[in-house]
């Protein structure tokens, strides 16, 4: 007889359903699993005998068979488990065949029968809702999964209540989903003192996610400051969290099935390798790009990053996507994420001060700075100095204006945006227009044409820097609450591609 269940495999973002066939025939006793398993599905033969003697379930001397169909497709993971034992019991006709047929199953089983979480149980429930089936997982997953609503969700703890369900004796209820994560402690731009065009550039860069690059000596603030970007970004929508949350699903991210409506703000570390940053390594997961998908990614000592990490970055920021390529397959994640870069202007960090700069000054910052290439510098919008604060400012009272005051501002820039972009898909912000519909949305008024074009041709920009001050300029208007493009917001978008030392790289 064989019987058949399914499972899924994933790439990338996307849950591929595998059918998984079991057939017991007359033969030498034996237990192969084919089908391009890897090593830990290979290992899952061992895992569900111990399971099912643990249950007093004999195995017959017979030869038993799994096949995991496609067969071309590589199957990676230990949440086959569930699955093969499924279609092993059917196949024993210990379960019926139809029920098992009917269900996605997830779940990776411990010796003792017990089945334990694995990552990746939103994105199979969505394979599992696009087939019309039922998904079966552990109990730990139900609540991520139940998210999806659109297919019946059952969550058991172990082997023996999957039997029960499937035989009638208990049947299992439908998982519940899980409560949305609340924000964490916001950290408020009232914390800084001074620094008002940094947190200006701040409040505009979240306003149409813009890039931002903040250029200053060691201890002028700029970690702070992008430490403080997600108190003023708004929400995520339904969409942007379903999105994050599918990703965060595959890295193992989401605490006990509840999913954040607060943007993500991932921060790794200068000695990151291109697998962390872009995604990559076993299983082709998403890297940190990928995670901060409709979030914010804070790159601090930005030169201090290997040179092929940050020339990977090039291609993703103007795309929105990741193409991890391998022998066998191309993985895509999506990664749409707002880049805060901070950098010293030099190795020693005190360029600007005579009295402490290094014997080399300036050379030193252009060696140190250098190390960031003229394409990428030019995928900055807004780029800045942040000035050391005089320890006498730290007495003053603190700013009119806190988070939530600029998120307020913020989030009425991007509902400006949501109406303006809303039947055009793949646009949600300004930082998403180009070519003839960003001509369209931020073409500006007469005065503002002449003053772009004195602009491009003072700051030698390219046609890609053009295209972004006229994006910055059409954020800048949309917190003015301005349907026109005026010279004021072209001034002031034009005013943050000019920045000391890092002008000089611009060729």
């Amino acid at each position: 007889m064989v019987a058949r269940t399914f499972t899924v495999a994933f790439e990338g973002v996307e849950a591929r359903l595998v059918e998984v066939q079991c057939a017991v025939t007359p033969g030498l006793p034996g237990f192969a699993i084919v089908g391009l398993p890897d090593k830990a599905v290979s290992e899952a033969r061992e895992r569900v005998k111990a399971a099912l003697a643990t249950l007093a379930i004999a195995l017959p001397s017979r030869r038993i068979t799994v096949n995991l169909a496609p067969a071309d497709l590589p199957k990676e993971g230990s949440h086959f488990d569930l699955a093969i034992a499924l279609a092993l019991l059917a196949a024993l006709e210990i379960l019926p065949a139809d029920a098992a047929e009917e269900t996605v199953a997830l779940g990776e089983l411990s010796l003792d029968g017990r089945l334990t979480p694995v990552a990746g149980a939103l994105p199979a429930a969505m394979a599992a809702a696009e087939g019309g089936r039922a998904l079966l997982c552990p109990r730990a997953c139900g609540a991520e999964a139940a998210w999806v609503g659109a297919t019946r969700v059952l969550a058991a703890g172990s082997l023996s209540e999957a039997i029960r369900h499937f035989t009638g004796q208990a049947p299992l209820a439908d998982a519940e989903p899980g409560e949305v994560t609340p924000r964490d402690h916001i950290r408020d731009l009232r914390d800084v003192k001074g620094q008002e065009r940094a947190k200006r550039a701040l409040e505009i860069a979240a306003a149409g996610r813009h890039h931002l690059l903040l250029i200053g000596a060691p201890g002028a603030g700029k970690s702070m400051l992008a430490a403080r970007l997600p108190g003023i970004l708004p929400d995520l929508t339904p969409e942007e969290a379903l999105e994050t949350a599918m990703i965060h699903s595959l890295a193992g991210l989401l605490d006990e099935g509840g999913i954040r409506r607060e943007r993500p703000f991932r921060e790794p570390h200068h000695t990151a390798s291109v697998a962390a940053i872009v995604g990559g390594g076993r299983g082709a997961r998403p890297g940190e790009i990928s995670l901060a998908h409709n979030g914010v990614l804070f790159l601090d000592e930005f030169p201090e990053f290997p040179r092929q990490v940050l020339e990977t970055l090039r291609q993703p920021i103007e795309t929105g996507e990741v193409v991890v390529a391998r022998a066998n397959a191309h993985v895509r994640y999506p990664c749409r994420f707002l880049l805060v870069a901070a950098a010293n202007p030099c190795r020693c960090g005190h360029l600007a001060d005579p009295a402490r700069a290094c014997s080399r000054a300036p050379a030193c910052g252009a060696d140190y700075l250098g190390r960031i290439s003229g394409p990428l510098m030019d995928r900055f919008d807004l780029r800045l100095e942040v000035p050391p604060v005089a320890f006498r400012d730290l007495d003053l009272p603190p700013a009119t204006d806190g988070s939530a005051d600029i998120a307020a501002r913020v989030a009425f820039a991007r509902d400006s945006q949501t109406r303006r972009f809303a039947a055009m898909p793949g646009v949600r912000v300004n930082a998403d227009a180009e070519g003839a519909l960003l001509e369209q949305v931020a073409s500006p008024d007469a005065e503002g044409r002449a003053l772009l074009a004195r602009v491009a041709d003072r700051l030698g920009l390219s046609a890609r820097g053009y295209h972004r001050v006229l994006r910055v300029a059409r954020t800048i208007a949309d917190l003015d609450g301005s349907d026109a493009v005026r010279a004021a917001h072209i001034a002031e978008a034009a005013s943050y591609r000019i920045v000391g030392a890092a002008e000089s790289l611009q060729g």
